[in-house]
């Protein structure tokens, strides 16, 4: 199935606002605010493929913007893990 260009721009909303979300929870970990947008349509991409691995299905925006942001947490705490050099510490 392919998506139509609504849910490409949905994704790309919300996977930004939750890429961006993301940045703000990791203050000092996160990598700047393109970055972290990058990071969160990738991070709603996984989000949405873990959660449906389980069996859970997003159907509303709320739902949709969960799983992103869970998703952009992920990602951006696994990136911040694998980027060299120093980390700031809170």
């Amino acid at each position: 199935m392919t998506p139509s260009l609504a849910q490409i721009a949905a994704l790309l909303i919300v996977g930004g606002l939750a890429g961006w979300l993301a940045g703000l929870i990791f203050q000092r970990r996160g990598f700047g605010v393109g970055l972290n947008l990058v990071l969160g349509v990738a991070g709603a991409l996984l989000g949405r493929y873990l959660l449906g691995v389980i069996g859970f299905w997003a159907t509303t925006r709320l739902a949709q913007f969960f799983t992103a942001l869970l998703g952009a947490l992920l990602l951006v705490w696994a990136v911040s893990l694998l980027a060299p050099g120093p980390r700031k510490r809170r």
